[in-house]
C-alpha cells in the first residue's frame, strides 16, 4: 500500500485525556494509523477517514483545546469524525501541522484506488455520476463487480449556502429600503 505521510504526532488519549507521542501512517486509501514506536510492528488505532472524518481544523482554528506543555496552540490539529467525537493532534511545528491537514484533507477526498498485487501497481477508479465504480477483476473472466462509493461533495454544500446567502441578502435589502421610504409615504 502506498505512504502518503508518516511522522511523530502527539495524541491525546480518549479516557484519560493525556497527550501521548506516537508515530502516524497515513495510507492512500485514508487509513490513519497509530504505532507505539517507528518500526510499526502493532498499531494501536486505525481511523478511516475516508468514511468517518468530516472535517479537519489545524491551529488557531482549534478553539477550546489546550496543546500539550511546551507546544503553542498553532500545532494543533482536530479531527471531528460522524460521530460527534473528536481526534486531537499535536504536531511539533505549524508547518507540520498544516501539512498534515492538507494530506488528511487530500487522502480524505482522494479518489477511489484498486490495487493489483500480481503488478504491485494501484490504478485510480473514476466514480460516475451515480457515486458507483465497476471493477473488472483478474483477466475479466469472472464478471463485472458493482461497488457502491458514497462521497460527500463539499463543494456542493457551499454553493448552496452562498446561493442562500445572496437570496436573503436581497431580500433584506428589499425590505430595509421599503423601510426608508415609509416616513415620506406618510407626510
Amino acid at each position: 500500500m502506498a505512504l502518503l505521510k508518516s511522522g511523530w504526532l502527539w495524541r491525546q488519549s480518549s479516557i484519560f485525556r493525556r497527550w501521548k507521542l506516537n508515530w502516524c501512517d497515513l495510507w492512500i486509501d485514508g487509513s490513519l494509523m497509530f504505532y507505539k514506536t517507528d518500526s510499526r510492528k502493532d498499531y494501536e488505532t486505525r481511523v478511516s477517514l475516508k468514511s468517518t472524518c468530516v472535517n479537519v481544523k489545524s491551529g488557531l482554528e482549534c478553539a477550546g483545546v489546550s496543546p500539550p506543555e511546551s507546544n503553542p496552540r498553532e500545532n494543533l490539529l482536530v479531527l471531528y469524525l460522524k460521530d460527534g467525537s473528536t481526534m486531537l493532534l499535536c504536531a511539533n511545528s505549524e508547518d507540520e501541522a498544516l501539512a498534515w491537514k492538507l494530506t488528511i484533507m487530500e487522502a480524505k477526498q482522494s479518489p477511489f484506488y484498486s490495487y493489483d498485487p500480481y503488478n504491485d501497481t494501484y490504478q485510480s477508479v473514476p466514480v460516475n455520476g451515480h457515486n458507483a465504480v465497476y471493477i473488472t477483476p483478474g483477466n475479466g473472466s469472472e464478471g463485472t463487480h458493482h461497488v457502491w462509493v458514497h462521497r460527500e461533495h463539499c463543494d456542493d454544500r457551499i454553493g448552496e449556502q452562498i446561493a442562500l446567502g445572496l437570496l436573503a441578502g436581497m431580500a433584506a435589502g428589499t425590505v430595509l429600503r421599503s423601510f426608508l421610504w415609509m416616513p415620506l409615504w406618510y407626510c
